[in-house]
């Protein structure tokens, strides 16, 4: 692929099948973790970027090519077998995969890479979506978005080389297949991101964060809460939502 391409521009996009259930490993990267079987596979995942990264360089393309590494969901926290935790951690954030609205489903790391043009080691911390890469790649591309529809999607090359400083997103919404489940505000006077759960998903059992019963959290039927009012919360101060506001702990 490099070598037809490397003299005109290119789009690669490699779609891994790792760290994703049921976590095929080479017998290679078997037992390299102390974090078990996922973690062998994140490993095995992190060589084959590496392996990918390194024809770039050695091609001579890495000051030209603009890299963008990223998840689609948060760990499977219901991925299990035995003792074995096999779809990953999700630290502080509550939730995971295919909850809907739960920050630990929603929130992903984004990686990027393009030497020259982007000051390394920068850490952006403003809500961006993987909606966003459609219209940054158009714009590389020296092509124009469609005007005759609405694209949910903005580019991400004027916050990445600094020349805004703020998300173009002010709201987000969060679905669980076709149902609402939540929307943040990110205020743009303030920088703050709120947080309003319409609906969530019924933890089985109730303390544990995930919905280990069914296997997979439901989106709709008796296996979600709506809640009227909504849950709130203030994400810039409680990223774990764990408090949800009222009317008396936040007049706002």
């Amino acid at each position: 692929f490099y070598f037809r391409n490397k003299h005109r521009p290119f789009l690669l996009f490699v779609s891994l099948l790792h760290v994703h259930t049921p976590l095929i490993t080479t017998e290679r990267f078997q037992g390299r973790s102390r974090h078990g079987l996922y973690g062998d596979n994140v490993e095995e995942m992190d060589w084959m970027v590496g392996k990918l990264l390194d024809v770039i360089d050695k091609e001579g393309l890495k000051n030209t090519t603009f890299i963008y590494f990223a998840s689609d969901h948060g760990g499977f926290l219901e991925a299990h077998r035995g003792n074995s935790q096999l779809g990953g951690w999700n630290g502080i954030y509550k939730g995971g995969k295919g909850m809907g609205g739960w920050e630990g489903g929603i929130r992903v790391p984004g990686i990027v890479r393009w030497p020259g043009i982007f000051p390394a080691g920068t850490v952006i911390s403003e809500p961006t979506s993987l909606m966003d890469i459609y219209p940054t790649v158009v714009q590389l591309a020296g092509g124009a978005v469609p005007q005759d529809r609405a694209m949910d999607g903005h580019t991400l090359l004027p916050l990445l080389q600094g020349t805004l400083q703020h998300s173009r997103h002010e709201f987000l919404f969060h679905y669980c297949g076709v149902f609402l489940h939540a929307v943040r505000w990110h205020q743009k006077d303030s920088g703050t991101v709120w947080k309003a759960h319409y609906t969530t998903p019924v933890f089985q059992p109730e303390a544990s964060g995930a919905c280990f019963r069914r296997g997979i959290c439901p989106c709709f039927g008796d296996g979600v809460t709506h809640h009227d009012p909504p849950l709130l919360f203030n994400l810039s101060e409680d990223p774990s939502e764990a408090n949800p506001l009222s009317a008396d702990t936040e007049p706002l």
